[in-house]
Formats: structure tokens, C-alpha cells, sequence
């Protein structure tokens, strides 16, 4: 025979109450809920006024990478701007921290790119 459906015990409500008041006591940096009014790293109503390319070579076996930094933009954008560098230079990369990270030497390639969004100072090392 089928097993019935069991209603949930009388206070389960408790139960949640309780994981609610922990949660509360956790420092924020630990809590999972996202800050009150978490500030934006950058005004989305415009490019941002500086970049820093430059190519590394350390810990990754010999190979180059071009490494875009001082944007300060929010992960968010930062994805964005991710995905289209990629589409755009044909190139792997990823984020590592607050710098977008591109297999090869790219530095004229988003140089060129960067300007093309507006970037007002550029400076490649």
C-alpha cells in the first residue's frame, strides 16, 4: 500500500524562527543576504576614467596573459566587459579578483578596445 502524506509537525514554525534569529546574529560579512545598500563600485552612467594593462607571466607556467586592471567596476559590468573582450579578440580570459584576465599577448588589441568604450587614460606596461 502507498505510504499517506504526513503533515509537518506542530512547530516547524519554531524551527525557522529560530534559524532566522541565528542568521540575524552573524556578522555581515558572513550573512548570505547581501548588504542593506551595497554602494556601487562605479557610476553605470559612463566608462571609466583610467585602465592598466600589462602582461604576466608568473604562475601560469611560461605563458602570457594580459591583465586589465583599475577599472573599478562592479563584478557585474566586469563580467560584461569579460564576455565582449573575449568575443571581440577571438581569446579565452577570466576574472581573477577585480582584473579581467586574457590568454596571450593582447595589450595593442585592448588598448584599441578599451578607447573604443571610452576609457579616457590608458596606461600599458
Amino acid at each position: 500500500m502507498g505510504r499517506q502524506p504526513t503533515n509537518p509537525p506542530a512547530g516547524g514554525d519554531a524551527f525557522r524562527d529560530a534559524l532566522t534569529r541565528l542568521r540575524e546574529q552573524l556578522p555581515p560579512h558572513l550573512s548570505s543576504h547581501p548588504p542593506p545598500n551595497p554602494a556601487p563600485a562605479h557610476d553605470s552612467s559612463g566608462p571609466p576614467a583610467r585602465a592598466v594593462v600589462r602582461i604576466d607571466r608568473k604562475g601560469r607556467r611560461g605563458k602570457e596573459a594580459t591583465v586589465v586592471e583599475k577599472l573599478g567596476l562592479s563584478p557585474d559590468v566586469l563580467l560584461d566587459w569579460l564576455d565582449d573582450l573575449k568575443r571581440g579578440l577571438g581569446c579565452g580570459g577570466a576574472l581573477e579578483g577585480e582584473a579581467i584576465v586574457l590568454q596571450g599577448d593582447q595589450r595593442d588589441r585592448v588598448r584599441r578596445w578599451l578607447e573604443s568604450r571610452g576609457v579616457r587614460r590608458i596606461t600599458v606596461a
